[in-house]
């Protein structure tokens, strides 16, 4: 029997279009691939693959390059399906289909699905907080271990959004779910400078995520291990070898699935 679903808190109030619009313009760039590391469409869906009961959503760390799948499937020895969209957000979004979204459409194609290998929740934090950080969640050195109330709360109901839709997957029949989190980018970069401590609150929620909700969920924690040499010059993405680090470190969960 699932979990019910939860209710997020009160958001604050929607972007008007013209902030939209101005958001979409500034990350284009940075958070879809456009600075010469790839493009939105270097790693195009996969609907039909060797096995098709292994899908996966999520965004631009997966599909950027698609190197981080590769080589999940060079281990498997077999494809898997492809659903994941450099720019996606958990829930909702304006440059890309969100992995919500995602998954809904993999179940529209075939909804003969085991096992999901996923991330999801970092462009909800990181789109916002690159444009005008509305919710705070960029820590200073003087606010060092103080996390805004703000953004505390807001990635709050990315976790809410993360444990609806695991519950949904559990409701559908998936049997596992792999999550992986996220690791820091790359200091150095005005725009992406003091985001530490909203990665580590992010992360931390939405381990939280994959153990209180009701689908069979191992969350994999990548802060240790991708350092600022594994990602590529936009200070986001990983590279070759942050790839295969990152395919290193979620292999270890997905084989026994397979």
């Amino acid at each position: 029997m699932t979990k019910p679903s939860l209710k997020k808190g009160q958001m604050l109030p929607e972007p008007s279009n013209l902030l939209k619009a101005s958001i979409a313009l500034m990350l284009a760039m940075s958070i879809t691939g456009c600075s010469g590391a790839g493009s939105l469409l270097s790693n195009p869906r996969v609907s039909d693959a060797d096995n098709d009961q292994v899908v996966t959503i999520g965004d631009s760390i997966f599909a950027l390059s698609g190197e981080l799948q590769d080589f999940l499937e060079e281990e498997a020895g077999q494809t898997f399906r492809r659903y994941t969209l450099s720019g996606a957000e958990l829930s909702g979004g304006i440059i890309a289909t969100s992995v919500v979204e995602q998954y809904a459409e993999a179940r529209s194609e075939n909804p003969d699905i085991d096992t999901i290998l996923m991330d999801g929740g970092g462009n909800d934090i990181l789109i916002p907080a690159i444009a005008f950080d509305p919710y705070n969640c960029k820590t200073q050195w003087y606010q060092f271990g103080r996390l805004s109330s703000r953004c505390r709360n807001f990635i709050d109901d990315i976790y809410v959004d993360a444990v609806n839709l695991l519950n949904d997957m559990h409701a559908d029949g998936v049997d596992n779910v792999v999550y992986l989190g996220y690791y820091y980018t790359k200091n150095g970069l005005l725009w992406l400078d003091s985001m530490e401590e909203a990665v580590d609150y992010g992360d931390y929620r939405l381990s939280q995520a994959c153990s209180f909700s009701a689908v069979a969920c191992q969350f994999v924690d990548p802060r240790s291990t991708i350092r600022d040499r594994d990602i590529i010059i936009d200070g986001i993405h990983p590279n070759t070898t942050g790839s295969r680090k990152l395919a290193n470190l979620v292999w270890p969960k997905l084989q026994p699935l397979l």
